[in-house]
């Protein structure tokens, strides 16, 4: 017998832990919609937080997970799996020819990356400190909290894990200024996410790339919420004509399936034998079968071109609301991850947006962010911004 929504919140809190402020259970999707447990239909413009890219249930995605469910859904990586060298190979040659290891999420791929980078400064004269930046977000594990700048994620988790150090996002000198004999690698995000949408600058990524270059550090990019198309290109760093020396990527790894990688060059590939890393469930038969169907629809349906053609629409439209609305501070972005800055008015224009049947999220301090599918239409961007529209005059009077 199927419970009613009451009893299934009465068995939320009594076994659940309240970690997340929820009041709405969905229950199906499809492309850009989504519905509720009482039937209602939203335009989902969060896309699971950038994990769902392609669309709720993309049908090449489901049919590939249901196939491989039937054939092998994991074993042990003491044995190959056929798709883990297929998928890498994918990334690679989509990215910059470097060597992959999957794991199951972004703190996990960024835990990857901390772990590359002490691996490599313990040949490197015992170099282990991490530069990040500012507004950072990077992960809930111990060391990925110690990596995020906010001091919100790390309350009442001290002491923080040593050898994180942090400088202003987007000013290079005070990057420098933060290079110590200890220091090993800086770590940044291309598009600051959960920080508040914030677009690192071409002189910024590039000049951390001569930085490094300069002072023997590596360059390491956190494309977990701005990769995977979002921007426009396969991974944002792309837009920036640098190649950086390792990399971590998940959330639309597989399009809604737990996965995560990193990649990291393949000059630094002999770092890491057999027993230096691991993960029990990274890169199973299933999720690598995911993931390669993600890939292969990206190439087949033109999603790159539909990001950049539909970015361009989506910041014409709010644009031409930024000069209705003079509480709109601001509208930036990259591609389809996109904020729009109204102040304190922010949690009331979600809850108006929601009201209206629109989900959207928040960034950073009095920021909305929009994260619609990467195959969103017109259409459906024209939707969005009549409920915008509409919860926008509602907020303001």
């Amino acid at each position: 017998m199927k419970e009613t929504f009451a009893e299934l919140l009465n068995l939320d809190r009594e076994y659940v832990l309240p970690t997340y402020g929820r009041d709405t259970m969905l229950v199906r999707g499809e492309g850009s919609k989504v519905w509720d447990f009482f039937g209602n239909e939203y335009l989902d413009f969060t896309m699971g937080i950038s994990v769902c890219n392609l669309g709720h249930c993309h049908p090449a995605v489901t049919r590939a997970i249901s196939e491989q469910a039937a054939k092998l859904v994991h074993c042990s990586n003491i044995f190959y799996n056929e798709n883990q060298p297929r998928l890498a190979s994918v990334i690679a040659r989509n990215s910059f020819e470097g060597k992959v290891f999957f794991c199951n999420s972004g703190a996990e791929a960024n835990e990857g990356l901390i772990k590359f980078a002490r691996r490599w400064g313990s040949r490197n004269g015992g170099r282990y400190e991490i530069i990040c930046a500012t507004h950072s977000f990077h992960g809930r594990t111990l060391a990925t909290l110690a990596a995020t700048a906010t001091l919100k994620y790390r309350e009442g988790f001290a002491p923080d894990m040593e050898g994180f150090v942090f400088a202003e996002f987007n000013q290079l000198e005070a990057v420098r200024a933060a290079i110590t004999p200890r220091t090993v690698a800086v770590l940044v995000e291309p598009v600051q996410g959960e920080g508040g949408i914030h677009p690192a600058s071409p002189e910024f990524i590039q000049g951390l790339r001569q930085l490094c270059d300069e002072k023997n550090l590596l360059l390491l990019f956190d494309e977990v919420q701005c990769g995977m198309g979002r921007s426009g290109k396969y991974f944002t760093y792309q837009n920036y004509d640098v190649i950086p020396d390792g990399m971590s990527m998940a959330k639309a790894l597989g399009n809604g399936l737990p996965m995560g990688a990193f990649e990291i060059g393949a000059e630094f590939g002999e770092l890491f034998a057999p027993g230096v890393h691991g993960s029990t469930f990274g890169g199973t038969p299933l999720a690598c079968a995911a993931s390669l169907a993600v890939f292969k629809a990206i190439e087949e349906e033109k999603v790159l071109e539909n990001v950049q053609a539909m970015s361009a629409y989506l910041f014409a439209r709010l644009n031409e609301l930024k000069q209705q609305f003079s509480f709109i501070k601001d509208v930036r972005g990259v591609g389809l991850l996109v904020g729009i800055e109204v102040g304190e008015r922010v949690l009331a224009l979600q809850t108006a947006c929601k009201k209206r049947r629109l989900l959207t999220l928040t960034a950073g301090e009095g920021v909305l962010r929009l994260l619609p599918s990467l195959k969103v239409t017109r259409a459906e961007i024209d939707q969005a911004c009549e409920i915008l529209t509409s919860a926008l005059a509602y907020v303001a009077s």
